[in-house]
């Protein structure tokens, strides 16, 4: 690739038409905002390298007023997608283009949304990781809550092989983040500037672990800062890169909602962690839930939704006492005693609704199970049966 531009970063014509399009279409991940429906529809229908041939001295594409035209011709004659290359190759950086072999085929359901091109720092293939990835999004400022639920999530997925997107914030993406890495799993970041530019700051260690096991990715170019709305559009990425996003824990303005939506829209599974029904930080996951997502707990429940066929979570059930086991007959005897004294066969025989020479063979059965003891003429729950049943008695 190097040598097959000019010192100055131009697409030369005699370019051999592979490094020309590379080129071009690194020249326009500098002048093309990520997300750019226009730019990518000029893509689609001219092709990126008649579509940089313009921005540098061609007439005008359709679809843009005069002046967003000027300032894009700009940017384009200010680009230097050699020298962008070149600095990438120095950072441990590589560019991957649509079509190629390590580009995520689920990236084209965006559209001409669809990024120009994908800047990857670190080793794994982001096509491979793709086919099996959740994303797990979530408020910056989250509570100990979020933080906890958002790291025992992300470990539990890393631990039954599943890799973890999100995008490298504080907060909630931080502890995914955290969570796959200290169970040894696959995580990738998907950031709204450039790789080389870790952001926020203080995740640089953190950016830096990420790209040394797992992947960080980003649209724009080396060095390339982050703005509100590359955020905002960032999002579309983590949704569309995944098999299903999981908001754990959101405010009703969260960008993870955005995230969330754009899931929705592009047919993937959409999960939400339910918080207190008091906190604003989980109101947003609440309206997701109102709105169609489903409820997921911890990490077998997102699995059940985003997994193959029979990967289904464990059914919950509350722990099984000793009483569960009786016989119907023998259970609705038990139950006919009351807590605190004893009782006559024929009170309990109508308590229980059978005979008195039935409830004398349940409750002699129950005797040698340690429930019961007679008193005289009557019965009584032993002290370790109150003890254990005592949340089901109450005083008669």
């Amino acid at each position: 690739m190097s040598g097959a531009a000019g010192p100055d970063g131009a697409v030369p014509g005699t370019a051999d038409g592979s490094d020309a399009d590379l080129l071009a279409r690194v020249l326009l991940t500098r002048v093309i905002e990520p997300g750019d429906e226009i730019g990518g529809r000029w893509v689609r229908e001219h092709g990126v390298r008649e579509v940089a041939r313009r921005l540098r001295d061609g007439p005008p594409l359709p679809g843009v007023s005069a002046q967003r035209w000027t300032g894009l011709r700009a940017r384009a004659e200010r680009a230097e997608p050699a020298r962008d290359l070149a600095v990438a190759r120095a950072a441990g950086v590589r560019f991957v283009e649509p079509g190629t072999g390590e580009w995520p085929g689920p990236l084209d359901d965006l559209g001409d949304a669809r990024p120009l091109g994908l800047w990857l720092r670190g080793r794994p293939s982001l096509r491979i990781w793709a086919l099996r990835s959740v994303a797990l999004v979530g408020a910056r400022a989250c509570t100990q809550y979020g933080a906890h639920m958002a790291a025992d999530l992300a470990a539990g997925l890393a631990e039954r092989g599943w890799v973890v997107v999100s995008g490298g914030a504080y907060g909630i993406d931080g502890a995914a983040h955290r969570g796959v890495l200290g169970a040894g799993g696959a995580t990738v970041a998907v950031l709204a500037c450039g790789v080389d530019r870790p952001y926020p700051r203080g995740h640089t260690a953190l950016l830096t672990r990420i790209a040394e096991q797992g992947l960080v990715v980003g649209e724009l170019p080396p060095g390339d800062h982050p703005t509100p709305s590359r955020f905002i559009v960032r999002n579309r990425v983590i949704a569309a890169l995944t098999r299903g996003t999981v908001v754990v824990e959101a405010a009703c303005r969260s960008g993870s909602l955005v995230t969330a939506r754009a899931a929705q829209r592009l047919g993937r599974h959409t999960m939400a962690v339910p918080g207190p029904a008091t906190s604003g930080l989980s109101a947003g996951a609440h309206e997701l839930l109102r709105g169609g997502a489903v409820l997921v707990t911890d990490a077998a429940e997102i699995v059940e939704q985003v997994g193959e066929m029979g990967e289904l979570a464990p059914v919950r059930r509350g722990p099984v006492l000793p009483r569960d086991l009786l016989e119907p007959a023998a259970g609705r005897v038990l139950a006919a005693l009351p807590a605190h004294r004893d009782a006559a066969v024929g009170e309990i025989a109508r308590g229980a609704q059978t005979t008195e020479d039935d409830a004398i063979a349940r409750l002699y059965e129950l005797r040698a199970l340690g429930y019961v003891e007679r008193h005289g003429d009557g019965w009584k729950l032993t002290r370790e049966s109150m003890i254990s049943l005592g949340a089901g008695h109450g005083p008669r």
